[in-house]
């Protein structure tokens, strides 16, 4: 593997001229700019500029952490110089996103040709939804026992949406839950391919996991936005899409699915313009997708112990709430719980996450899932946000496997203290 990563640049470079393209994105940059206070004037700045986003796109913003914007080379000057005037530190990480995107998708056009679908999936490349649907499907009926799939909706473009859930085999019923999704955001890539390597180390390493899986079954749903997931794979134009499809308005489409759940669903942190990025929708639940996992959460809410949804990028671990600066009453357990997922990431790799609040952490998110799972019963419930690559939110193929196995380390880590701390009633 490692002689073909070292080949795929070279290969990139000398078939740049025939297939690199000018797209969308040409000549935008992204600027990474120091913030040093969540009340700071920059902040307010960059709070404002998120709302222009026909111009610029703030990736991320959150008090003490640098700060990411992608921005439209119309506005470059006018960036720099409020950035000057605030006397920010910052640099530029990306000085043609275009080009970046023309090359990434060049390169996995290339690999899905290298590493066609097997029966397996590894972390060779990025997976279309219809090959992680098949693979669940396959390892169903190489294990009838052990994993069973199961169709629980249509997303807006009638694109099925399926769940595994994953046992131990011994036909136990009314286990506790461990539910697990991932592609709420069409863009992050690496999120369904985090919630794919787990399912593969579920699956095929039972003994090593044996104490995951005794009084626990694991329900799993890859891709929650598979519409907009597969938008994002059609070109480089389309690479950085984060909503669903459904249109929102005439001239507008998709929707923030996280930001569509009925619970707090359109307070701070959601928008009510059809074309913004955190659009909430016309009404909570308006996005099937959304509302499959609803039901899903509502399913198991009576036996669910944890639930987690995977995102980028961060790198963090979020809990309740994200609607308000209030901390839930059992706070302690929470923490108690990510912490044992930050120990074991630091102790293996070295990436150190952020635990806290939504809210206090990164930002108000009102309407989100992890929140909607909390308060439906769910004693844990986090967003996992995976760390950056790429320009951010587009780790290219090379980083795959270092990234899942780092995410599956914290994974594991916390579904042990969550098995210890929850015992099967």
């Amino acid at each position: 593997m490692q002689v073909w990563w070292l080949l795929l640049p070279l290969s990139c470079l000398s078939l740049s001229t025939g297939l690199q393209k000018a797209n969308k994105y040409e000549g935008y940059k992204i600027y990474e700019v120091t913030l040093k206070a969540r009340s700071s004037p920059l902040q307010f700045a960059f709070s404002e500029l998120s709302k222009n986003d026909s111009y610029y796109e703030v990736f991320s913003a959150s008090g003490g952490q640098p700060a990411r914007v992608m921005v439209h080379p119309q506005e470059q000057v006018n960036f720099v110089k409020l950035m000057d005037e605030h006397n920010a530190n910052y640099e530029i990480v990306n000085r043609n996103v275009g080009l970046t995107l023309s090359r990434q998708f060049d390169t996995d056009r290339m690999l899905r040709n290298w590493f066609p679908y097997n029966g397996r999936l590894g972390t060779e490349r990025y997976y279309s939804h219809g090959e992680i649907n098949q693979f669940i499907e396959d390892l169903a009926k190489e294990y009838p026992r052990r994993v069973f799939v199961k169709t629980v909706g249509k997303s807006y473009e009638k694109r099925l949406m399926k769940t595994v859930t994953i046992t131990n085999g011994d036909g136990r019923r009314n286990k506790n839950v461990i539910l697990v999704d991932g592609g709420f955001h069409a863009r992050e890539w690496i999120s369904p391919a985090a919630v794919v390597y787990l399912i593969s180390q579920l699956v095929d390493n039972l003994e090593e996991n044996a104490d995951l899986l005794k009084d626990y079954d694991w329900v799993i749903l890859p891709v929650v936005n598979p519409d907009g997931y597969e938008y994002t794979q059609l070109s480089a134009d389309t690479r950085m899409w984060r909503k669903t499809r459904k249109p929102s308005s005439d001239s507008c489409i998709g929707t923030d699915p996280n930001r569509n759940f009925d619970f707090h669903w359109n307070e701070e942190g959601a928008s009510e313009n059809p074309c913004d990025n955190t659009y909430a929708g016309s009404k909570a639940f308006s996005e099937p997708e959304a509302l499959v996992v609803g039901d899903l959460i509502h399913s198991y809410a009576d036996r669910g112990k944890m639930y987690l949804t995977l995102h980028s990028y961060g790198p963090y671990i979020l809990y309740p709430w994200g609607w308000s600066e209030d901390l839930p009453e059992t706070v302690d357990d929470l923490h108690e719980v990510a912490k044992a997922g930050y120990d074991a990431i630091l102790e293996a790799t070295g990436t150190e996450y952020v635990i806290g609040s939504s809210t206090l952490v990164l930002y108000v998110a009102a309407g989100a899932s992890d929140d909607y799972a909390f308060n439906a019963g769910f004693s844990i419930s986090f967003t996992m946000e995976l760390p950056p690559g790429g320009t951010g939110f587009d780790p290219p193929a090379s980083d795959i496997d270092h990234m899942v196995k780092e995410t599956w380390v914290g994974i594991a880590a916390m579904a042990r203290k969550v098995v210890t701390k929850y015992p099967l009633s």
